[in-house]
């Protein structure tokens, strides 16, 4: 069929070819059956499209979004400029990075990389955060693990790593890494330290109402100006 202005059809067109020349192709409520190939300067479907086989496209420039039913194969790279949730209404992974390279090299591999162009001591250089609901239907983060530039300076740079878990109604750093020291309770919390080994469940003891220590017990002497806060524990007997 060619040279025409346009075709109308009530029924299906399945024979024949279709040369340019064409404005609009109306076939109503019936399909256009085709076994060839198909070539469009362009093509504007305001419907659903409903493909079965493989679909080759060079590029796709979608405005609006995506819904697939079924897995999403790309095996190229996929870069965002935006931020992406993924969701699953069951207890699967959530994501899974599965590297099958078989040398002794690291892999698989989780970058954050914070690349600012005007890097300075202090900046945050990515969160981890693990947020869930309390019983008011509110979101509360209830830990944290923070990363910090404490000096950005060319060849004496210096890190720092935070983590921080709700403690009555408040994020608290709990464990701090930085350039100079390791600090548990950096926010001076009435939080005891305990050290578990193999046969004490208090090898170590920190009382944290008082500052008193015990080793091999938790029952501490007495805290009182000038009173001994060391408490030595040998066999179950403390001295």
């Amino acid at each position: 069929i060619a040279g025409g202005t346009g075709i109308l059809t009530t029924g299906a067109l399945d024979a024949g070819s279709i040369t340019s020349g064409f404005g609009t192709i109306n076939n109503g409520a019936s399909a256009i059956t085709s076994t060839g190939v198909g070539s469009f300067g362009s093509l504007d479907i305001s419907g659903d499209i409903d493909v079965d086989g493989t679909t080759n496209l060079d590029v796709v420039d979608i405005d609006g979004a995506v819904d697939m039913a079924s897995t999403l194969q790309v095996d190229g790279a996929i870069t965002s400029s935006a931020g992406m949730t993924i969701t699953t209404a069951d207890n699967t992974d959530t994501l899974k990075l599965i590297s099958t390279d078989a040398d002794a090299n690291a892999g698989p591999n989780l970058r954050m990389y914070r690349n600012s162009g005007s890097p300075a001591d202090n900046d945050i250089l990515g969160l981890t955060i693990y947020t869930g609901r309390n019983d008011n239907s509110q979101d509360v983060i209830y830990a944290r693990q923070i990363s910090y530039i404490k000096d950005a300076s060319d060849g004496t740079e210096d890190g720092q790593y935070t983590l921080q878990t709700m403690v009555a109604g408040t994020l608290r750093d709990r464990l701090n890494i930085n350039p100079t020291e390791i600090v548990l309770n950096e926010d001076s919390q009435d939080i005891d330290f305990r050290v578990e080994s193999d046969n004490l469940a208090n090898a170590l003891f920190i009382n944290g109402a008082d500052g008193s220590v015990g080793i091999g017990t938790n029952v501490q002497g007495r805290a009182d100006e000038g009173a001994d806060r060391l408490t030595i524990a040998d066999s179950g007997h403390s001295g």
